[in-house]
């Protein structure tokens, strides 16, 4: 008789396909803007829609833009590190936190990757209502977005699971 085959643990790290696919996306989306726009310029796409060339040298909706771009690379890489870091520790399952790391990791090396190279980051998806405007962003923001959501999914999936264990016991 032969030995039951023992399931290896899942590889996080197996998912890094995602995050190289959002920094190329994004990476390919900016340079056609770039190519296509110059600093300021609006073409409308639909209403309430409209693509930008923007340079945001700060954070999250322009916050801390006289901050060195620097500041902004170091941060990603610590990030990008303690992403890879839980990659590679933690088998247990946990795909959807592993989804929403793999694309916060590809959402802040994209945009690190404009700092790095042209000193802000390029933001061009431009959504608005009359005169109200939401702060422009990019695929690699879009990423980032997702990739919270999904961590706030796996947080309220976790506590709906043991709301359920601690009733069934």
């Amino acid at each position: 008789m032969s030995e039951p085959q023992v399931k290896p643990p899942f590889d996080n790290l197996r998912l890094l396909w995602i995050s190289a696919f959002v920094i190329a996306v994004d990476q390919i989306s900016k340079y056609f803007v770039g190519e296509a726009l110059v600093l300021y310029d609006s073409i409308p796409v639909i209403e309430h829609f409209n693509l930008v060339r923007l340079h945001n040298t700060g954070a999250a909706f322009s916050m801390m833009n006289q901050a060195p771009a620097a500041m902004f690379i170091l941060l990603s890489a610590a990030v990008s590190i303690g992403i890879l870091w839980w990659l590679r520790v933690n088998r247990h399952g946990q795909v959807l936190n592993a989804l929403a790391f793999v694309f916060v990791l590809g959402g802040a090396l994209g945009n690190a990757i404009d700092r790095a190279t042209r000193g802000y980051v390029l933001d061009f998806i431009q959504f608005f209502v009359g005169d109200w405007h939401f702060a422009a962003f990019n695929v690699a923001d879009m990423a980032i977005t997702l990739g919270a959501g999904l961590m706030i999914l796996d947080l309220l999936v976790q506590a709906l699971s043991r709301t359920k264990a601690d009733k069934a016991s």
